[in-house]
């Protein structure tokens, strides 16, 4: 496999692979993106690549540009942002360029459906183990009620009313920032009455010893002892 040292070259690289290999628009070069930045070269962990992919939804434009663009500005600032850009839509541009005047007597072709056939159970292999671990990092944080629930209600607005994804996102924003204020919060308030419950144990503990070790304890207790 390629090996390049220079981060210009590996930004060059990564984002002309995701630009040639991402075959049926943004979604489906998503998890190449991903494996390049997070897995291959390292460049940002899965909390920021799924913090980034949310926003690009949000913002107008092809996804996989915007995703591009940031790459390379977190890589290697504004020049950055510009190679990776150039170079995840050189591909698709030349390939538009040059088959430009065969565009039409490809279109139905065998070969060129065919290819696209095959290449479809990979693209949706790649799509469902990201969603796999995106959701598997939901119910750790949000805990397996309040995930699956969020799941069910980001479904229904998708899916049911056909609700724009940037709003669904914006929402879910807004909605994540209260929550983990309040979750915060709440674990906050319940650390403070286990450290009250604590306090008031020991209290009734040390209370209880300084009872039996009082001097009236100790001849009230001899004088039980007289009497028997």
């Amino acid at each position: 496999m390629l090996k390049l040292t220079s981060p210009h070259a590996q930004l060059a690289w990564a984002m002309f692979k995701t630009g040639i290999l991402g075959y049926g628009g943004g979604p489906s070069v998503i998890p190449i993106i991903r494996y390049e930045a997070v897995v291959y070269y390292k460049w940002i962990d899965d909390d920021e690549f799924g913090e980034i992919l949310a926003l690009a939804n949000a913002l107008p434009g092809p996804i996989a540009t915007k995703m591009a663009a940031y790459l390379g500005y977190r890589v290697k600032g504004a020049a950055g942002a510009v190679l990776a850009v150039i170079a995840h839509i050189l591909p698709s541009t030349l390939a538009m360029v040059g088959l430009l005047s065969a565009v039409q007597s490809l279109k139905d072709s065998p070969y060129v459906q065919g290819m696209i056939g095959a290449v479809i159970p990979v693209i949706a292999v790649m799509l469902g183990v990201m969603a796999y671990e995106f959701g598997e990092k939901a119910v750790k944080g949000l805990g397996v009620y309040m995930g699956a629930a969020l799941f069910a209600v980001a479904f229904g607005m998708l899916q049911l009313l056909s609700i724009h994804p940037a709003i669904v996102i914006m929402v879910f924003l807004i909605y994540g920032a209260f929550h983990m204020r309040m979750a915060d919060t709440w674990k906050k308030r319940r650390e403070v009455r286990k450290q009250r419950k604590k306090d008031e144990n020991e209290a009734s503990g040390s209370a209880r010893s300084k009872g039996l070790n009082s001097p009236a304890a100790g001849e009230k207790e001899g004088a039980t002892h007289g009497m028997d």
